[in-house]
């Protein structure tokens, strides 16, 4: 991983604070950690941010990857503390606690901030040991995270890429299944969200890319904007599809939805279709650099109750019509910083956001439509080159 991170506001903070360090225990899956040590693992590591340089401690497995891997000023392993000694002589919470100080220790650290997701146990138990742990104030690297360098622009649309193979795939299924008996049939058999999701992973799979889960919705579980979906796609009705892969060797999500409908699913259906699609353009023409993710959720919410549909802007009960925020940060993390909701802050260039308005109700069935874009200057630049259209074909759409 080559991000380049910035760490000069953490830095900032360490000096404002007058602490000597900001430490990090979590295995790769939390993302802060992966972005500031550039290094992946399955298992807990250390990484210590100084105001001279960044360091790991890692096991002895991962030893050698760290150090050709990692963006690491100095990798150290274990080992050099004395950590099975340690652990034979006081158990493993205590060898591992000690063996974490000795390490600060060796790099002049008595006093450290920590995220607020820093486990208690190793913050205790490096109090106990004599070092001062205070818990950070906001989330630091969250937000510095939240600005994406070119390297990780390109990661990310890299992903979309895929995910934009994994989509055209799931609307050629469905443009060209048959119609019986009031399902979609493929190959003898009813065309299920089940199918789909599986030619979207193995495709994903293909470009590099998996998912957990993955959204084919069909009638009134696309009402639902978070329902998975299931059993069989029908004709005439609404088919959500949110796609949000994970590129595997980088780590960098991408997140597209497109909304399809094989017949016709009614007047109602289509008009839903146009005025999901106008707030979409709507919120689009919005963003820039200096305007706020309030800015942008407001001009989705303009049109969709300019054309008589509830938000939650408009009543916060709402269980039908535009349920949700118009989009989120993505990186690292599918959901990170910033919020372009009613409550999102100002938008910066490098930001990298979806734009995803959508109109609910189970009668009718779901509509969304989602982008993902990098804010600039001036405006955005759109990471998503795949056309926006209900009806589904059986080309390449992108």
């Amino acid at each position: 991983m080559n991000v380049d991170a910035d760490l000069s506001a953490l830095r900032e903070y360490l000096e404002s604070a007058g602490v000597d360090g900001y430490l990090i225990d979590d295995d790769a899956s939390d993302s802060d950690q992966q972005y500031v040590s550039g290094f992946t693992a399955p298992d807990p590591y250390q990484t210590l941010v100084t105001r001279e340089g960044v360091h790991l401690l890692v096991s002895g497995l991962e030893y050698g990857r760290a150090r050709s891997a990692a963006n690491a000023d100095s990798v150290s392993r274990r080992a050099a503390y004395d950590y099975q000694r340690l652990v034979a002589e006081h158990g493993r919470y205590e060898g591992k606690i000690r063996a974490v100080a000795a390490f600060l220790d060796d790099h002049g650290v008595d006093s450290i901030a920590v995220p607020r997701t820093f486990p208690t146990g190793t913050a205790d138990g490096l109090r106990e040991r004599g070092l001062e742990v205070t818990v950070e104030p906001a989330g630091i690297v969250t937000d510095i995270r939240a600005t994406k360098t070119d390297w990780e622009v390109d990661q990310i649309q890299a992903s979309q890429r895929a995910n934009e193979a994994a989509m055209a795939r799931a609307e050629e299924l469905i443009a060209t299944a048959d119609i019986e008996d009031g399902v979609l049939v493929r190959d003898g058999e009813p065309l299920t969200s089940e199918r789909v999701t599986e030619e979207i992973e193995v495709t994903l799979l293909r470009h590099g890319c998996a998912l957990d889960e993955t959204i084919v919705a069909c009638g009134a579980d696309g009402a639902d904007p978070h329902d998975r979906g299931s059993g069989p796609l029908e004709p005439d009705e609404l088919i959500v599809i949110d796609i949000f892969p994970r590129n595997k060797e980088t780590g960098y999500f991408a997140d597209m939805t497109r909304t399809f409908a094989r017949g016709d699913p009614g007047a109602e259906a289509r008009r839903r279709y146009e005025v999901t699609r106008e707030a979409y353009e709507a919120a689009l023409e919005v963003v820039e650099a200096g305007v706020t993710g309030a800015d942008v959720h407001n001009a989705a919410c303009d049109v969709i109750e300019d054309a008589g549909y509830e938000t939650l802007r408009s009543d916060p009960n709402a269980e039908t019509g535009f349920i949700h925020s118009t989009g989120h940060g993505v990186g690292l993390d599918i959901h990170e910083e910033p919020s372009v909701s009613p409550s999102g802050g100002e938008l910066e260039a490098g930001h990298v956001i979806s734009i995803e308005p959508g109109i609910y109700d189970p009668a009718v069935g779901g509509v969304r439509i989602e982008d993902l874009v990098v804010v600039t200057e001036d405006g955005y630049e759109n990471l998503t080159a795949y056309r926006v259209g209900l009806e589904p074909t059986a080309g390449d759409s992108r």
